[in-house]
């Protein structure tokens, strides 16, 4: 994996970025309307066409999940196999500032390169797209080339992204220098979408608020016994990572009849949200009212339950 300063690379190539997305613009024309919007999804066109020679990108899409991947996909009908003389670079603009970026490159502040069967991240750092200690990871960086390219990345190692700019460059026809490593574009030629100069393509992150799901509700015995401890335990994840409550604020609210019942145990144990109370022994045959609540980062579930005394 090389690991370039990446000042002027593209802008060496004849007949590449010649159209080159020079200032942030509206909404190209062609991209999907609100339908698309509604489910995270954006479709950009692109021009086709301009050289028979050359990668094509006919659209481009964009969407992200709840978990905050962002996924790039650039079409490439005449281009069904990724090749190894094939460069794509996808380079994005995340806080949307042309100042802190690379003014080459639309503001860019970060590429995503894939050359050779390899994908890459590289952050401007003034003067080139480079790869330094201490730059953001790019662990959930991935990509799968057929008929074009689909790249995931989490926008959380695109800067904590919220709304960014973007454009991708599709080249074929480059060498690589097998003793230096070196990138030779001579005979390269290849497409910039959005071409034309309109305008890097727009779009904004949406992640849905997280909630907390209840799991499973246990309760220790199955009924609340007259004269012995009833426990309930409620096992609850957060819906866009998975992962089990740990820890929480915890409510715990219990009555025998009209009796309330002060809780014995309420906290998160063991990775489930846990109220215990004492059911008095002259409380046979009435009616157990309970419930469990827990309050995370101002997330909250809860459960309640009833059952008739034995």
């Amino acid at each position: 994996m090389r690991l370039p300063t990446r000042t002027g690379l593209i802008l060496a190539v004849a007949g590449v970025v010649v159209a080159l997305p020079t200032a942030a613009g509206a909404l190209p024309s062609g991209a999907t309307g609100s339908a698309a919007v509604a489910a995270n999804s954006q479709t950009y066109q692109d021009s086709t066409g301009e050289n028979p020679q050359a990668p094509d990108i006919t659209t481009l899409t964009v969407s992200n999940d709840d978990v905050g991947i962002v996924t790039f996909r650039v079409n490439v009908p005449n281009r069904p196999q990724l090749g190894q003389d094939m460069v794509v670079d996808l380079f994005v603009d995340t806080d949307n500032n042309a100042q802190t970026g690379s003014a080459d490159f639309g503001g860019a502040d970060y590429v995503l390169e894939l050359i050779r069967g390899e994908i890459a991240l590289f952050r401007w750092d003034g003067t080139g797209y480079t790869r330094r200690f201490g730059d953001p990871s790019a662990v959930s960086l991935t990509f799968s080339y057929q008929g074009g390219v689909t790249i995931r990345i989490s926008a959380a190692e695109l800067g904590n992204t919220k709304a960014f700019k973007f454009f991708a460059i599709v080249e074929s026809g480059v060498v690589v220098d097998p003793v230096t490593g070196d990138l030779d574009f001579t005979n390269a030629v290849g497409d910039a979408a959005p071409g034309g100069g309109v305008g890097l393509y727009p779009y904004t992150v949406q992640v849905a608020r997280p909630t907390l799901v209840v799991r499973r509700v246990v309760r220790t015995p199955a009924a609340p016994r007259a004269g012995s401890t009833f426990t309930l335990r409620m096992t609850t994840a957060r819906s866009d990572t998975n992962a089990v409550l740990q820890n929480g604020r915890v409510t715990c609210v219990g009555r025998a009849g009209t009796s309330r019942l002060q809780a014995r145990l309420a906290r998160v144990q063991a990775g489930a949200v846990t109220c215990t109370w004492l059911i008095p022994a002259n409380a046979r045959g009435k009616t157990f009212r309970g419930s469990v609540a827990v309050v995370f980062e101002g997330l909250r579930a809860s459960r309640s339950y009833s059952a008739r005394i034995r």
